[in-house]
C-alpha cells in the first residue's frame, strides 16, 4: 500500500510543527538549546536526549577522525545546536539548511559568534546553499520529512565531494512488512495530540529502500553490540558514500 501522498511545506507545515513540538516539550529557549544535546534529567523527553547524545558522540567522533578542514552541510537543522557542534569541530564551513523560520531564526540568534556557521531556509531538492560540495551531509531527525527517500538521498549524492559521506540518524527504518503498522501509529499519536494534519508530512522508509545505494550501518538498533549496550539506540546510523552501485 501507498504511503500519502506528498504535501508541499508551503501547505501550511510550520504553524502547526511549531505548537506541537511546544506541546510536547520540544521547544527549549536558548540557554537551553546552547547544551543540546545535552538536557536536564527533569525535561519530559530526557530519555529521547540521551540517545540523540549517544548517536552525537559517536557521529562527533567520526567526524574528528576524518581530520579538519571539512566543509558540511545539515539538512533540516532546527534550531542549529548539531550544526553549530560540527562548526566547532572543523575548519571547514557548515550550513544548515530547513524550511522552519522559528527555529532558524533561534539558531541565527544563539550561534552568530561562529564564523564558519551559516543557517538557510532552503529545501536542497529546489537549491543548495553556496552552489559548493559538501565532504559530509547529515540527514538527523529529519529524513522521515521527505516523501522519497530516494529523491532526496540522490540530490544529496550529487553535492557531496568525491570522498563524501551522507550520515543519516535519529530516524526510524523498518522492515517493508512493518511499514503498514508504523504509519497508523503515526497517524493515531498526531490524532491524539489533536494535529491530524501533520500525518501529511510524515513519512515511513524502509531500509529496503537503500538497496542499490553503497552504504554501511555504522548503528544497527537490532545487533548484539547495541542490546547489550548501556544506551539501546532504537535507530540505525546509514552512511553513504558519493558512488552508487548500479541499479
Amino acid at each position: 500500500m501507498k504511503g500519502p501522498a506528498p504535501y508541499s511545506f508551503s501547505d501550511g507545515f510550520e504553524e502547526p510543527y511549531i505548537r506541537l513540538r511546544a506541546k510536547e516539550g520540544r521547544i527549549f529557549n536558548d540557554s537551553a538549546v546552547i547544551n543540546l544535546p545535552y538536557v536536564d534529567k527533569a525535561n519530559p523527553n530526557y530519555k529521547e536526549w540521551k540517545i540523540r547524545a549517544h548517536s552525537f558522540k559517536k557521529i562527533m567522533a567520526h567526524i574528528k577522525h576524518k581530520g579538519t578542514g571539512l566543509d558540511m552541510l545539515e539538512v533540516g537543522c532546527g534550531n542549529g545546536w548539531l550544526s553549530a557542534q560540527l562548526a566547532a569541530a572543523t575548519t571547514g564551513t557548515v550550513i544548515g539548511t530547513d524550511i522552519n523560520n522559528t527555529e532558524l531564526e533561534q539558531a541565527r540568534r544563539v550561534f552568530y559568534q561562529r564564523p564558519n556557521l551559516s543557517f538557510v531556509n532552503c529545501d536542497i531538492r529546489d537549491h543548495v546553499p553556496g552552489d559548493q560540495k559538501f565532504d559530509i551531509i547529515v540527514f538527523a531527525a529529519s529524513i522521515q520529512y521527505f516523501s522519497s527517500l530516494k529523491e532526496i538521498l540522490d540530490v544529496a549524492l550529487e553535492n557531496l565531494s568525491e570522498q563524501g559521506e551522507i550520515h543519516i540518524l535519529d530516524s526510524h527504518f523498518y522492515q517493508a512488512s512493518e511499514i503498514e503498522a508504523a504509519r497508523q501509529r503515526t497517524k493515531d499519536y498526531y490524532a491524539s495530540m489533536a494535529f491530524d494534519v501533520l500525518t501529511n508530512y510524515y513519512y515511513h522508509h524502509s531500509i529496503e529502500e537503500l538497496n542499490g545505494y553503497q552504504y554501511k550501518l555504522l548503528q544497527n538498533p537490532y545487533s548484539w553490540k547495541n542490546k547489550l549496550s548501556a544506551v539501546k539506540n532504537p535507530f540505525h546510523w546509514i552512511v553513504l558514500k558519493k558512488q552508487a552501485l548500479e541499479k
